[in-house]
């Protein structure tokens, strides 16, 4: 009978020290995963830029012919908007209107030069991360003027084309900014010179850089 209980306390010690072994472990919640946006060039966007023009202008009145350059800064705003493909080619539309300090002083009475200048573009690009190498081309326009001292201001509009490429590089998810090369082609118009009509034709080069904001 001794052996009896013995036996079965011995048991029941045992099946308790195997109970307390066994823990139970709680279904651990899923882990909720935080996707990282991935960054795209495509939205809005709105800029400002500086940099040089280079213009080469070429003249002729009655027979006679003359060129000379007109070289200074620019300062502008530029805007626009583009979409980014899922191959990471980009399209857009952009414009941009800025001011050319292109002015040249003759005989100390005459003042020849370009100020206001502006383009509508097609661009085509692709993404490589962060940065943006693109082509553009479109529609370019500038004033052209003669101002002589006690005669008057005479002033033409002069439009074209315009070709170029550039990079542009995303520090933040909306802050950029953009180096640029662009040739112009502004053709040709008659400026009337104290009554003499002389023909202009007028071709710049570009360089700029920038910043913008992207929406």
């Amino acid at each position: 009978m001794k052996s009896l209980i013995l036996t079965s306390l011995i048991a029941l010690s045992a099946s308790v020290a195997m109970a307390a072994d066994v823990v139970y472990e709680a279904p651990q919640p899923p882990v909720a995963e935080i996707a990282t946006p991935v960054f795209t060039w495509s939205g809005p966007y709105l800029g400002i830029q500086g940099g040089g023009s280079w213009l080469d202008g070429d003249f002729s009145a009655a027979g006679a012919t003359a060129s000379d350059d007109f070289n200074g800064g620019r300062f502008g705003v530029f805007g626009g908007y583009q979409y980014q493909f899922d191959n990471n080619f980009v399209l857009g539309l952009e414009g941009d209107v800025s001011y050319d300090w292109n002015e040249n002083t003759y005989l100390d009475a005459v003042d020849v030069g370009t100020d206001w200048s502006g383009s509508v573009r097609a661009k085509v690009g692709y993404a490589i991360d962060r940065a943006l190498i693109y082509a553009t081309g479109g529609w370019a326009i500038t004033r052209g003027y003669i101002d002589i001292s006690g005669a008057g201001e005479e002033t033409k509009t002069f439009n074209g084309y315009t070709v170029g490429a550039g990079v542009d590089y995303a520090f933040t998810d909306n802050i950029f900014t953009k180096l640029e090369y662009r040739f112009n082609d502004f053709g040709d118009k008659n400026v009337d010179v104290l009554g003499v009509p002389v023909n202009a034709d007028l071709k710049q080069h570009l360089l700029t850089v920038g910043i913008g904001v992207k929406f």
